[in-house]
């Protein structure tokens, strides 16, 4: 049988790819965040289904479920928010079940990022603006960040800037990009990007920690920052131009 790592989205149970919902509803257990995967997308899962919420779970105790649901012969949902590409532990868990002799695979979901971009109706790559974007985190009761990874270093290359799980230190990582990106630089948080009750807090690295601690937020919020979160104008992309040499 098979573990499959399946990413759930955002939060909206209609942003689920169909091989995400397929797999869910075949298999006879589901192993979940009740912290970010809502009623709507455990709709899906079959009847008679063994529901595992991980929240207050360890590694191991995840690792024994999953290890367990296969010597019974049956298939897992493990469920993750957003994308299992980012935050997700799919390295460890999967390691595990590489030294258990458990297959598994990996159904791909909606990020966050891509959500709250979505929501902001904002494209995070305009020409001659910017043309990549860095998706981090900071430190903070979390796994250390590598020594080559410090938000300044990403900050600059004055990209649009892309931060996860953290929310609670806004200021404090506002200080340590502002020097390269401005005081008047675009920013926005979004809080639950597609979920019924979704924030959205737009402004400036001036004003944008004030905005977030006044409305209290302590999780699932996603941090951009840039010039093309703001919707700088940039230049015409060269793969729709009229004048292009066609191949």
């Amino acid at each position: 049988m098979t573990v499959h790592f399946i990413g759930a989205g955002p939060g909206a149970a209609d942003l689920l790819t169909l091989r995400a919902v397929e797999h869910i509803h075949r298999s006879p257990v589901c192993v979940f965040a009740g912290t970010y995967i809502d009623e709507k997308i455990l709709a899906h899962c079959p009847d008679d289904v063994r529901l595992v919420d991980t929240a207050k779970l360890d590694l191991d105790t995840i690792t024994g479920e999953l290890v367990a649901a296969h010597e019974r012969g049956q298939d897992v949902a493990r469920l993750c928010s957003g994308d299992p590409s980012l935050y997700s532990a799919l390295a460890e868990q999967s390691a595990r079940l590489d030294a258990a002799g458990v297959p598994w695979d990996v159904t791909p979901g909606v990020p966050a990022y891509a959500a709250a971009a979505a929501t902001l109706g904002v494209e995070l790559t305009v020409p001659e603006v910017t043309q990549s974007v860095v998706l981090t985190r900071t430190q903070a009761r979390s796994t250390v960040m590598p020594d080559t990874e410090t938000l300044s270093r990403f900050a600059a290359t004055r990209s649009t800037l892309v931060l996860h799980l953290a929310i609670t230190r806004i200021r404090v990582l506002v200080e340590e990009i502002v020097g390269e990106y401005g005081l008047h630089c675009p920013a926005a948080v979004v809080f639950h990007a597609s979920k019924p009750d979704q924030l959205v807090l737009t402004g400036t690295l001036a004003d944008i920690a004030d905005q977030v601690e006044a409305a209290d937020l302590r999780q699932a919020a996603v941090i951009l920052v840039g010039p093309a979160v703001g919707r700088t104008p940039g230049a015409e992309s060269h793969l729709y131009d009229a004048c292009r040499e066609r191949a």
